[in-house]
């Protein structure tokens, strides 16, 4: 890749959505010989436990409204502990390539001279639907599936939801609960039905909460059961195939108030 690389490449490992039990083979690896990890605000601490006790730990994350760590803070700490000859993991939740930053972070080593490899993660809404028994595509009920973030970048144009409303059967939606009001609104004036199925689930693959409604109501549904980040929201017909396939234990109802069925 590069003429000046370091001994050792840094690892870009997907944690996952949560449960260790879900991390590939080569993740576990990787973790088991690590000598530095930085790592996000969503990484497990079982996940954690999986490296030498020799191993520094060093904590990155970022999260909504508090301190988090700047993006060219990670870049400089990871160039600086790989040409020290360290064996680097960056450890990220779900996917690296997913809303994940990993990107801007190998363009980053590149742009150092720095070798990388990256180790998928089962994704967050991968996880999330599949605990839930939820298939994101159903031959007869959704052939196409759009990934997308509720999170609007600085200084960027406001998101039009509007435009979302038909572009794809099954609509996923990463960190949109601080801005559902917005969403939801969006998508109906963009066309969608307002009884279009919606489901919200908070802690994937983890304690799994999960709240079923609908697109009109799903805003006044999570305010009122105190659905938080982090959380994934799946719109569509197929979430409705949940309550068909749910395969785990049935969790109690988060608060029981409207007229919605909470998984």
């Amino acid at each position: 890749m590069t003429t000046s690389s370091p001994l050792h490449p840094v690892s870009l490992v997907g944690a996952g959505p949560g449960d260790p039990d879900l991390l590939t083979l080569r993740a576990v690896r990787r973790l088991e010989r690590a000598e530095v990890i930085f790592y996000d605000a969503l990484a497990n601490p079982a996940i954690l436990s999986l490296a030498p006790p020799r191993c520094r730990r060093v904590d990155v994350g970022k999260r909504g409204g508090q301190a988090s760590t700047e993006q060219m803070r990670i870049h400089e700490q990871m160039i600086r502990a790989a040409r020290q000859g360290l064996r680097v993991l960056r450890l990220k939740g779900g996917d690296p390539f997913l809303f994940g930053r990993g990107s801007e972070e190998c363009l980053a080593l590149r742009a150092a001279g720095i070798e990388y490899e990256i180790i998928p993660g089962i994704t967050s809404a991968m996880g999330a639907a599949a605990y839930a028994g939820i298939p994101l595509t159903h031959r007869q009920m959704s052939r196409s599936v759009l990934f997308c973030t509720g999170q609007q970048a600085r200084n960027s144009e406001p998101i039009d939801w509007r435009r979302y409303a038909g572009a794809a059967d099954t609509l996923v939606i990463y960190m949109g609960i601080a801005q559902i009001a917005q969403i939801c609104a969006g998508l109906l004036a963009g066309g969608m039905p307002a009884l279009t199925p919606a489901i919200a689930i908070q802690w994937a693959t983890l304690e799994q909460r999960q709240l079923r409604s609908t697109v009109q109501e799903l805003p006044t549904a999570i305010a009122r059961a105190g659905i938080g980040s982090p959380a994934i929201l799946i719109i569509g017909a197929v979430v409705e195939l949940g309550d068909i396939l749910a395969w785990l234990p049935t969790p109690p109802p988060a608060v029981p108030a409207l007229p919605i069925q909470c998984l």
